[in-house]
């Protein structure tokens, strides 16, 4: 278990695979304060610490003393909200194409699932 709410933050960035950046970015914090609070140069503030929570379903029990679980909630799928952030940004006619390359792909890996049982 990390020994320190700064090692706790990294660790939540290392299980929901997401760069300092993007971290940051969803906390509204600079990347290289965040960087600063990881390696121990600069200490977390109250208001950072609740906009983790709240944005990563974080436990604030486990953020602050280590004890309990990580998360309140499951994680969000991170991939899948950039997903959809994008989706929303497209046309009509990329949306339906998108779609349509997506109901594709889905069936190309249902028949590769199925060869690999057999």
């Amino acid at each position: 278990m990390a020994g320190e709410v700064r090692d706790r933050i990294k660790l939540i960035r290392e299980t929901l695979n997401i760069s300092q950046r993007d971290f940051a970015k969803r906390v509204y914090i600079s990347q290289s304060l965040l960087g600063d609070i990881e390696l121990g140069n600069r200490s977390v503030n109250e208001r950072t610490i609740q906009l983790i929570t709240t944005e990563f379903n974080v436990c604030k029990n486990w953020l602050l003393t280590g004890e309990g679980d990580m998360f309140t909630a499951p994680p969000p799928d991170l991939q899948l909200e950039n997903l959809i952030d994008i989706f929303r940004q497209m046309d009509t006619p990329l949306k339906d194409y998108l779609l349509d390359l997506s109901k594709g792909l889905l069936k190309i890996q249902k028949g590769n699932e199925k060869k690999e049982q057999n």
